[in-house]
């Protein structure tokens, strides 16, 4: 299911991969809300977070349904190198486990850099 959302996403904005934080994206699932906006970007981030420290500490098979959680919340808030991240972080860890510990960091280079821009975004509301 959260692999068909990517591809609509990809498919709806062109630009997954280098999206640090699709706006407009955000805009159209928060109905132009600002509120709506502001309190989706927390729980993402808090969520990034908790995803984040549970996959350093967990086995392959583990990381392969966090990264899929993870993915599906990216592509909700429009956080598109996250789950692009997040997306290749599920497929490696179902099928090269000796890479996980890589990816993992990959992905977590995507979202520390999500994190930033939404705290920016927080600043300025």
């Amino acid at each position: 299911m959260a692999q068909a959302a990517v591809r609509n996403f990809e498919r709806s904005t062109g630009v997954l991969e280098g999206a640090v934080l699709d706006r407009d994206h955000l805009a159209r699932m928060t109905f132009g809300d600002h509120s709506l906006e502001r309190e989706v970007l927390q729980l993402f981030d808090r969520q990034a977070e908790l995803l984040m420290m549970r996959m350093r500490v967990s086995e392959p098979a583990a990381v392969v349904t966090l990264a899929h959680t993870l993915k599906g919340s990216a592509v909700g808030v429009g956080a598109g190198r996250v789950a692009c991240a997040a997306e290749s972080a599920e497929l490696v860890a179902s099928r090269a486990p000796g890479e996980c510990s890589r990816v993992v960091d990959q992905l977590a280079q995507a979202v520390d850099e999500a994190r930033i821009h939404i705290a920016a975004i927080l600043r300025a509301h």
